[in-house]
């Protein structure tokens, strides 16, 4: 709810919506995967943070409505729920590092419909892929996670081909590193930087790209 109205305020004086972008960089390879788990705001800035990531963008992925908006997903009928659209250099990271920081650092996997104070379908957690190899990695990374029982409880987690990504409106990118203090970062997302620096020291970046 904090989330909800905070954005409303916000976004009374919001700037345009991003638009996508299919740039390649340095002329270089790259690769885009897209996750949901929860408010975008800290799984955005922790992926931000991950060497070897290009860019982390929040969005809508999932539903049924054409370029929603805020309000709109806000709502848990459209279908979309929060996500980050994260492309990545495979010569620097590898798809299976970034699933490691999404279900290790990035948000709970075992919760349902919700994360944390954030409760609803438009919370869930869930893994687009682009293309049947990046599906197999992820059911395999899945499969090894259940076989080593690393969470006591089931994961939820949603394995799902991607068919669109919307960017969400430009006030929530890059929410975290223009707004540090407020409350609802202080409690739900700063921690989670805090946890990606000390457990994976060789994939952290202070400075997010």
């Amino acid at each position: 709810m904090l989330k909800r109205l905070l954005g409303a305020m916000i976004g009374a004086a919001a700037l345009p919506l991003l638009m996508a972008s299919s740039a390649r960089y340095d002329g270089g390879t790259e690769e885009t995967v897209v996750f949901a788990g929860g408010c975008f705001w800290g799984v955005e800035a922790v992926f931000e943070h991950v060497k070897g990531v290009r860019s982390a963008v929040s969005g809508y992925a999932g539903g049924t409505t054409r370029s929603p908006t805020y309000a709109e997903v806000s709502t848990g009928r459209t279908g979309h729920a929060e996500a980050v659209q994260v492309v990545y250099d495979p010569r620097q990271v590898s798809l299976e590092q970034l699933l490691e920081v999404f279900f290790m650092v990035a948000h709970d996997p075992t919760q349902l419909n919700r994360q944390g104070p954030d409760v609803g379908t438009q919370y869930r957690s869930a893994v687009f892929y682009a293309g049947e190899a990046q599906q197999r990695a992820i059911r395999a990374f899945l499969a090894g996670l259940a076989q080593r029982k690393v969470f006591p409880l089931p994961v939820v987690t949603e394995i799902l081909p991607l068919d669109v990504f919307y960017p969400a409106e430009a006030y929530h990118q890059g929410y975290l590193e223009r707004h540090p203090y407020q409350p609802y970062i202080v409690i739900n997302d700063a921690p989670k930087l805090e946890h990606l620096r000390r457990a994976y020291p060789a994939l952290y970046r202070e400075v997010p790209g």
